[in-house]
């Protein structure tokens, strides 16, 4: 961050993002950050390992408003990364990912404007874009909702609202990385939906970094992409073999999931029309227009510009020797591979 910041509220707080984005605070000399999460436990141990007084925990949950409105009241600014993610478990069970992931950030909107935060930053993932399953529907649902309270704000407003969308985080709690990494170790084939399937790939630092850049430079409204490499499932899954000296091992194709997709989308063509490239990041800028379209239709700009969507599978693809260079910057797997060499 490039703006002095005295305290935030990180919603989801325990998480992979929640505690890589708390530690980056610490060591920027942040006043204090709260942590707001439902797991008791979570919260304990993350308490025991930082022993930082700078660090408050709030019990609750996004779902109750009120839980937020105490957790959110007199913060600078607000990262909202509590949501259910899990592809299968929102398919089986949409209901809880409406509560969770659309009127509990509904909850953290309102609660942020009421609070009068400086910038609330709502983290989205590329399933809300052309979704077609549960998760990314109310992920897709939580952006509007995020766009919707930042229009009526309008600009010069005391909130802004910002989001972020980013595709697959590398070696995040419930991912692929360290599934196929645990499966190697207990000696079992390695379960592959699809072997053509692509996926970003984005190390935790870079989400970090872009919801950092969101919070400097977001306009009222804006989404912010940061632009990822991608790789097929296949090609992950044998530089995860090579790393670990295993070019033998088993790999067992189980078939797809509910409600996967063949690639995943980070911006649909019609959103980069509005887009502004940045470099390294997109910024699409929010429609701003109201419900009255007659003027658009009579003086609407009839030039097009050619786009297509940006996707896993048009965006830089990674050998396996790229995806390999990828892997070893993350600490978690230099972990992994000094343990399992020690230990053979």
């Amino acid at each position: 961050m490039s703006r002095v910041v005295q305290s935030v509220l990180i919603t989801g707080g325990t998480g992979s993002f929640g505690k890589t984005m708390l530690r980056g605070l610490l060591d920027q000399g942040v006043d204090e950050v709260r942590i707001l999460s439902r797991d008791e436990e979570k919260q304990d141990a993350l308490r025991n390992d930082l022993r930082d007084d700078r660090v408050r925990y709030y019990i609750g949950d996004i779902r109750d408003r009120d839980s937020v409105e105490r957790a959110a009241y007199g913060v600078q600014c607000v990262f909202h990364a509590a949501a259910l993610k899990q592809v299968p478990s929102c398919e089986f069970f949409p209901h809880e990912a409406v509560r969770t992931n659309i009127i509990g950030s509904e909850n953290v909107i309102r609660a942020a404007i009421r609070s009068e935060v400086e910038s609330l930053v709502c983290l989205s993932t590329d399933k809300a874009v052309f979704p077609v399953n549960a998760m990314g529907m109310s992920k897709a649902m939580m952006e509007k909702a995020a766009q919707a309270a930042a229009r009526d704000l309008g600009v010069g407003a005391k909130t802004t609202i910002s989001c972020v969308r980013y595709g697959n985080v590398m070696y995040s709690r419930g991912s692929a990385i360290p599934l196929f990494i645990r499966q190697i170790k207990l000696g079992n084939p390695i379960t592959v939906t699809e072997p053509s399937m692509t996926r970003f790939l984005m190390p935790l630092r870079d989400s970090v970094a872009l919801v950092n850049y969101a919070f400097d430079h977001a306009n009222q409204g804006d989404l912010f992409i940061k632009k990822a490499p991608a790789s097929t499932i296949i090609d992950l899954v044998s530089a995860i073999k090579e790393l670990f000296e295993v070019p033998g091992h088993p790999v067992e194709i189980i078939g797809w999931r509910h409600a996967e997709k063949l690639y995943e989308t980070l911006a649909s063509a019609q959103e980069l029309t509005s887009s502004e490239d940045l470099g390294d990041y997109y910024r699409i800028v929010m429609d701003q227009r109201g419900l009255n379209y007659k003027q658009y239709f009579s003086e609407g700009d009839t030039g097009t510009a050619a786009y297509e969507d940006y996707h896993s599978h048009n965006t830089e693809q990674l050998s396996v020797e790229g995806v390999k260079d990828l892997l070893l910057g993350l600490p978690e797997v230099q972990t992994e591979l000094a343990a399992w060499k020690s230990g053979r």
